[in-house]
């Protein structure tokens, strides 16, 4: 009887924990416009079925970012709404309001790493932290105007000042990416340099325009949301093309 009773507990506890590893179904439009305006960033398999081919690799995938919601939707009649006609693993977000898709019919060699991989090179937010990864999202954007906050994590007003730019940064979707660097780490130096600044020089706020490669820096002073705004409303209106572009700093030698 023991022996039965852990049996039945062992079975229990598998089904519980494929309960567990379920993803939250979408039944309909309504449904996927609801999940996807839940947060910045979500990620949706339009899969048959939890059988489908990229449905484990995706479970797994979420586990290991868990700051990425996920759903399934199993209904082909609204995949077409999303220009998709065979299964997919689309990443949807708001900061530039994009939709990124895996059409599963070529990915022949598809694995959770991979799918770790995906979401976060394309885990754009309303302001992300620049770092090896996000750089690749942030410059295959169709958005190719950056608002950056060069700020030093650890100094007083670090966490108040991303905060207030996060907050302004939905004003300016499809307009500007707003782009937090460190410039505490090392491997930030090289931008701080583009910009002519050091990590004693922070915080500052510039814009860098990647259609034309110019960058300018806001003046000195308190980073305020009305200067910010006014200083991206510039740009927007042309303003800033007639002033003086921020100076790269001379290379010296150690």
């Amino acid at each position: 009887m023991p022996g039965a009773l852990f049996l039945c507990l062992l079975v229990s506890s598998v089904i519980a924990a494929e309960k567990d590893s379920a993803l939250p179904g979408l039944n309909n439009t309504k449904d996927v416009e609801a999940f996807i305006d839940s947060a910045e960033v979500v990620v949706i398999g339009f899969l048959e079925g939890e059988e489908s081919y990229g449905y484990k690799e995706l479970v797994e995938a979420v586990k290991q970012v868990s700051s990425v919601p996920a759903a399934i939707c199993s209904v082909k009649e609204v995949w077409a709404e999303y220009n998709l006609s065979s299964d997919a693993i689309t990443l949807f977000r708001k900061a530039d309001n994009h939709q990124e898709n895996i059409d599963l019919s070529e990915a022949k060699d598809l694995k959770a790493d991979g799918l770790v991989n995906f979401i976060s090179v394309n885990e754009i937010r309303y302001i992300t932290e620049y770092s090896q990864v996000t750089a690749v999202g942030l410059f295959n954007s169709e958005v190719k105007t950056h608002l950056l906050l060069l700020a030093n994590r650890g100094s007083k007003d670090f966490v108040e000042l991303k905060e207030r730019l996060g907050a302004l940064a939905p004003e300016y979707t499809g307009k500007f990416l707003f782009v937090l660097l460190n410039g505490a780490l090392k491997s930030n130096l090289k931008p701080l340099e583009y910009f002519g600044l050091k990590p004693k020089d922070l915080p500052r706020v510039g814009i860098y325009d990647g259609n034309s490669d110019t960058k300018w820096l806001l003046p000195e002073g308190e980073i305020s949301t009305e200067r910010v705004r006014e200083f991206c409303e510039s740009f927007l209106r042309g303003e800033l093309k007639g002033m003086k572009e921020a100076e790269e700093k001379p290379k010296t030698e150690l």
